[in-house]
């Protein structure tokens, strides 16, 4: 956290000015003398008058040296649903955008400056510039899109800050890894937005699942978004003029994926379902519940070690395997559950089963339900973690703590996106290595663990 300077106990601030050297007392002061010390003492003793009680601390507010300064980039649509979740945090001061998009980087503004009643958020739009001079930046929130995540994480994390990444947190196997070297190497925190991690409903279900209240679980299912398809397109769309500099930086948008015409469409969100700027539907939605999923299996510490390819556009229903034989299933649609990102875990005791919308999980007995409270706080009491996942990462900010959803678990559960999404490129069922991360006897399937970054954007 940023730091003020430090007052000596006990001195009031204009005591220097008042005083004068041990033994140099004199008697008498000229008139020039004694208005200019008074003038100099009255500046010092009215300066805290003006300061509102908030800076200092009082009044039940932070005082600045305990508060988190944060930035943004990329903060978008969803951005600005993460940005709306962490300003009420009251340790939590936000004070910069940066975005290569000008009414984006204005739409900050407004919601920041509106929040504290100021007009002090200042603004940037080259991320080197606003790295390099934000120095004050304890923490980024990064809500870019995936093309950006672990590139923008790895450079943030470089500069000494910590790093709250929207998901997915990277387009790759070797940026996963890459984002997990970094943190470690620099000692930053950081949380992948994978939220339900810290949500009561989903924290149920995992630990229902990783207890053993249902059994030795053999199958958990995860869902996978039920729009686009597991390949992607590999052309792009027609050119268009570019416009000014200021008002959309193309090249910074681009960053480190392929030089591609402007089309302002990719802007407004048609980036969606091409190669070079996505992870296809496998990964829109199982960047989230394959965390959920393996976080309930125990397993967030490695990754599937077989993958068997279906003959679908999507992976619906691809079977994949942890080295100790429990399954992981994708599944699209609402076969076990209903709404958004769900997931199901079964076990010889029953099934649990979540998604968003939910009032209360969905389980095969009623009885299950009947600790779910115990369950939730047991969990809260056994990892200190809050129901709450910017909180989870504000206070491992301060206490420098492993988030709930810290560089390994991303790159674990991102490396089962990529090697999922690789079975479906090539048509053909995989086994990988979670501890080489590779694939087992297969260079074209590790040829694909990586891509080649667009320069200056490589890390």
């Amino acid at each position: 956290m940023s730091r003020l300077p430090t007052v000596v106990a006990g001195r009031h601030p204009a005591e220097s000015a008042l005083s004068l050297p041990r033994g140099s007392e004199s008697p008498a002061l000229s008139r020039r003398q004694f208005l200019g010390r008074a003038a100099l003492a009255g500046g010092a003793l009215a300066l805290p008058w003006l300061v509102p009680a908030s800076a200092l601390g009082r009044d039940g507010a932070v005082p600045p040296s305990e508060r988190i300064v944060l930035g943004g980039l990329g903060v978008g649509n969803r951005g600005s649903d993460d940005l709306r979740w962490m300003l009420p945090e009251p340790d939590v001061q936000f004070v910069a955008i940066c975005d290569a998009k000008q009414s984006s980087r204005e739409k900050v503004k407004r919601i920041v400056d509106g929040h504290y009643g100021t007009t002090d958020c200042k603004m940037y739009r080259d991320m080197r510039e606003f790295l390099a001079a934000r120095t004050d930046l304890d923490a980024l929130l990064i809500a870019t899109g995936d093309r950006w995540h672990a590139s923008a994480a790895t450079l943030a994390m470089r500069s000494g800050k910590d790093v709250y990444s929207e998901k997915p947190s990277c387009m790759t196997i070797a940026e996963g890894q890459a984002v997990v070297d970094t943190a470690r190497r620099y000692g930053r925190v950081y949380q992948t937005g994978t939220q339900r991690l810290s949500e009561a409903n989903f924290v149920f279900c995992i630990e229902m699942a990783r207890t053993g209240r249902l059994g030795k679980v053999h199958t958990a299912y995860a869902h996978i978004a039920p729009w686009d398809a597991a390949a992607m397109r590999h052309d792009w769309l027609p050119a268009q003029p570019q416009p000014p500099k200021e008002e959309v930086d193309w090249d910074e948008w681009l960053g480190p994926c392929p030089w591609r015409p402007y089309n302002a469409a990719y802007i407004q969100g048609a980036w969606r379902g091409h190669y070079d700027f996505h992870t296809s539907c496998i990964g829109e939605w199982g960047a989230h519940t394959f965390a959920q999923a393996q976080a309930g299996l125990d397993l967030l510490d490695t990754s599937p070690v077989a993958y068997e390819y279906v003959n679908n556009p999507t992976g619906d229903g691809m079977v994949t395997r942890f080295a100790n034989g429990v399954k992981m299933i994708l599944s699209r649609g609402d076969k076990y559950w209903h709404g958004s990102c769900g997931m199901r875990f079964d076990g010889p005791e029953g099934w649990v089963s979540a998604a968003d919308g939910y009032q209360k999980p969905e389980v095969s007995s009623p009885a299950l339900l009947a600790d779910f409270t115990k369950i939730v706080r047991d969990y809260q009491a056994r990892t200190g973690r809050p129901m709450n996942h910017v909180r989870n990462f504000f206070d491992c900010v301060k206490s420098r703590r492993l988030t709930v959803a810290h560089p390994e678990v991303m790159y674990r559960t991102m490396s089962t996106v990529h090697a999922a999404n690789i079975c479906m490129w090539l048509g053909r069922n995989l086994r990988f290595d979670p501890q080489l991360a590779e694939f087992v006897n297969d260079p074209e399937a590790n040829r694909l663990r990586s891509r080649a970054m667009r320069a200056p954007w490589i890390i």
